[in-house]
């Protein structure tokens, strides 16, 4: 994201996750970040997306999908991510 505008949690959270050549993903259920520095880890992926569940993506303890904060390139009205960077 080259220009750097605060977005609120509550304002990601909901928001549908898409690839760049328009894939979707799922839906961002929650945000895991690093506390005392307040930097964004990982999304965590609600209603994936059957294709999103073939992958072998990384998952959290309840069997979440995750999806690494750096490989978002976008947030507007989806939350756009690089597949690249995923797999």
């Amino acid at each position: 994201m080259a220009e750097e505008e605060k977005k609120f949690s509550k304002q990601l959270i909901g928001k549908t996750v898409v690839s760049k050549s328009g894939r979707k993903f799922g839906i961002v259920g929650d945000i895991i970040f690093e506390t005392r520095s307040g930097e964004l880890i990982h999304m965590v992926l609600t209603n994936p997306t059957p294709y999103t569940e073939k992958l072998e993506l990384e998952k959290d303890k309840e069997g979440h999908i995750l999806i690494p904060f750096s490989a978002v390139i976008a947030i507007g009205d989806f939350m756009v991510i690089s597949e690249e960077d995923i797999i």
